[in-house]
């Protein structure tokens, strides 16, 4: 298989032009090591080394301030969050030499959200985020999908309807790069060893966690109920987790990137909306998996099916949201009175655009009425336009504002 192009290089290379340090993290598997890789023999030269290797490991480990000063820069230091006490020591260099593009790092834990390393390097580093393949990246294609959602004369590109069985196959398939030549067999198998290496080694090292056999049932009973706003008292009371430990367990599952936290979209000018997030699993592969979801019943079984499309689309537009230059914000909204919309995408200049998610080709006036909510409330100056994605072919209005786009617009 040829190289996949990232649609998240030119902001690195961005980055790299104008900040100390770039810290990549994403799940395991993801690509990272590959990704910098090819910027360290490419567009920004650097040394690369790597906290896999346990001879690197000890020499960074026993004398950190010594690693980062003998080390010849640019470098490229993979699997940073394996020895976090070098974090400290790159500090010291960057606040003695400010220029761009000297450390790229790369973690497959959230290591910037530990205390100690935020306050270390706040203003020093800027984090990016590498999903797993979008199907817009293994199509080859730039799709722009968030761009022209936020913007109020763009339509959809031209793409073509999804037949269920293609539909099932990309949910089933995923992104991540070990597994899109594999059969549907072999990729089950990967995925469960996938699994159980984050929570024997990611989570161990990034923890004492004394019972980690219970974070499978965990991710499965995030994974069945994905398409609403937590319920912490639910999730616990079905896995046997007390309220406190499960706070715990969901910011160690961030932290290893096995779910996305979906924060709920909120405004003064509707009332009793819901503050709790929803969490999305990192990859449809992955949450098939969870759910025991194989081609055969997803095609048999429209409700579960539409469940699996939900998290795919919210999945692939966080890929684009990563990769966009809009720095838009991706969220949710419910209210009280049950008022929905899937995902809400919002800009940096306050537009916004709602967006629906169906598995059935059939489209009714009645799929807009959420988005027609949300239009009336926000009116014409922050709401951009309501889109309902759905596998036909056709761009079809339903209302001002509101349209039916073909879900292939994210990858065509």
């Amino acid at each position: 298989m040829p190289p996949i192009k990232r649609e998240i290089t030119p902001r690195l290379l961005e980055t790299l032009g104008d900040t100390p340090a770039l810290m990549l993290v994403g799940p395991r598997q993801a690509g990272k090591s590959t990704l910098v890789k090819e910027l360290a023999a490419g567009s920004h030269p650097a040394r690369y080394v790597s906290l896999d290797d346990l001879r690197t490991l000890a020499a960074a480990r026993e004398d950190p301030v010594g690693f980062i000063e003998a080390i010849e820069e640019p470098i490229v230091i993979d699997e940073i969050q394996r020895a976090p006490e070098l974090l400290l020591p790159i500090k010291a260099a960057i606040d003695d030499d400010r220029r761009p593009g000297r450390f790229i790092l790369t973690g497959s834990a959230q290591v910037m959200l530990l205390p100690t390393v935020s306050e270390s390097l706040a203003g020093r580093v800027e984090v990016h985020t590498l999903w797993p393949f979008s199907q817009a990246e293994i199509e080859g294609v730039d799709a722009r999908l968030v761009d022209r959602l936020l913007d109020p004369q763009a339509g959809p590109s031209d793409a073509p309807a999804v037949p269920r069985r293609e539909l099932v196959e990309r949910l089933v398939r995923g992104g991540f790069p070990e597994v899109l030549a594999r059969s549907s067999a072999r990729r089950e198998v990967w995925i469960d060893a996938y699994l159980t290496a984050v929570v024997q080694r990611d989570l161990h090292d990034l923890a004492n966690i004394e019972r980690l056999a219970e974070v499978p049932a965990i991710l499965a009973s995030l994974a069945a109920r994905a398409r609403a706003p937590l319920n912490k008292a639910d999730v616990g009371s079905s896995v046997g987790v007390p309220r406190t430990s499960l706070n715990r367990y969901l910011a160690l599952l961030e932290h290893v990137f096995l779910v996305r936290r979906l924060p709920a979209w909120h405004t003064n000018r509707i009332k009793q909306i819901t503050k709790s997030p929803k969490f999305l699993i990192s990859d449809s592969a992955v949450l098939a998996r969870l759910l025991r979801a194989d081609a055969g019943r997803l095609t048999e079984d429209p409700t579960l099916l539409g469940s699996l499309v939900e998290g795919f689309v919210g999945m692939e537009l966080a890929k684009q949201v990563a990769a966009s230059a809009r720095r838009a914000s991706l969220m949710h909204m419910r209210t009280a009175k049950g008022v929905e919309v899937d995902f809400v995408l919002e800009g940096p200049d306050g537009r916004l655009a709602g967006v629906e998610v169906k598995s059935s080709a059939t489209i009714r006036a009645e799929d807009f009425r959420h988005l027609a909510a949300l239009r009336d409330r926000l009116g014409e100056d922050r709401f951009t336009k309501g889109v309902v994605l759905y596998p036909g072919a056709e761009r079809l209005p339903f209302g001002d504002r509101l349209e039916a786009w073909p879900l292939a617009t994210l990858w065509a």
